[in-house]
């Protein structure tokens, strides 16, 4: 609209000073000149203008595809989120079902032996019948900050090896879970051999283990685990909490797949001598 507007301009300009004859030639060019340098400015700012436009139009439907890229990654993530936010409540769930559910009571003799046991070792052991639950505190059966079972503990653990392998508790799996509380580990000397109270906790819960097989128990029966500050039985404090510091023995039903499955004593078959030599193993050492 522009461009025909200057060039009606144009149009009438000459056409009246053709017609009046009264202007001087060099001015009639002067003035020509200027309205055409005009002419070619307005030209210029319209194709300026154009491409200007076209741009905004490129950038609005660039903006538009990234936002709908952006839209649609956002609500792939809200769904990753969703779905893992889903399993950790599930997986939760499921541990906590497990650690207070009531296995029902355990044989008689075997409530009877360990009930006694936790009454013999007041400071270090207690027992809760209910759950098939044995409990020790850790601040009387480690160090500050050690994994090496003192000696009381040592002293319990054997007599409770003993019951778990009688008669009536010898079907029973054994999980033993450490727990700490959350003051982290600062000593270097600690680092070094417990990074971190996940470290400590699965530490401890493998000594009270290794004890129990060091004195009779089946490796099949035995499961370890660890959850650092994780599982509190109260809220942390500063300065931590006694009683979220402790060694958990959870006594279940074996798995029928498992029961019987333990190897025979090297006792149980005569030793024979062989002649032939020994093929080298290629395993690797680990």
């Amino acid at each position: 609209m522009q461009r025909t507007t200057l060039a009606t301009a144009g149009l009438i300009l000459g056409s009246t000073v053709l017609a009046t004859g009264c202007v001087p030639q060099d001015k009639y060019d002067n003035l020509l000149m200027a309205y055409r340098t005009l002419e070619e400015e307005v030209v210029r700012k319209d194709d300026e203008l154009e491409s200007a436009y076209a741009s905004l139009d490129l950038a609005q439907m660039t903006n538009q595809r990234k936002d709908s890229q952006l839209s649609t990654m956002q609500g792939q993530i809200g769904t990753i989120e969703s779905a893992l936010m889903s399993a950790e409540q599930r997986v939760d769930a499921s541990l906590r079902d497990i650690s207070s559910m009531e296995i029902g009571p355990l044989p008689e003799d075997v409530e009877r032996a360990l009930t006694n046991l936790a009454n013999a070792y007041p400071n270090v052991l207690s027992f809760d019948a209910g759950r098939g639950m044995l409990r020790f505190a850790s601040d009387f059966t480690f160090d500050l900050g050690s994994a090496q079972l003192r000696a009381d503990a040592e002293s319990s653990i054997g007599q409770l090896a003993s019951i778990l392998n009688s008669s009536n508790a010898r079907d029973f799996e054994v999980r033993v879970v450490g727990h700490t509380d959350s003051v982290p580990i600062r000593r270097a000397e600690t680092k070094r051999l417990h990074p971190t109270n996940l470290h400590l906790s699965v530490h401890r819960a493998i000594s009270v283990g290794e004890a129990l097989t060091n004195a009779g128990l089946a490796p099949a029966r035995l499961q370890v685990a660890g959850h650092g500050e994780h599982r509190p039985t109260v809220a942390h404090r500063s300065g931590g909490v006694a009683t979220n510091r402790r060694v958990e023995i959870y006594l279940s039903p074996m798995p029928t797949m498992t029961l019987g499955t333990a190897p025979a004593p090297a006792s149980a078959a005569p030793v024979t001598r062989s002649t032939t030599p020994a093929i080298e193993s290629n395993e690797p050492m680990k």
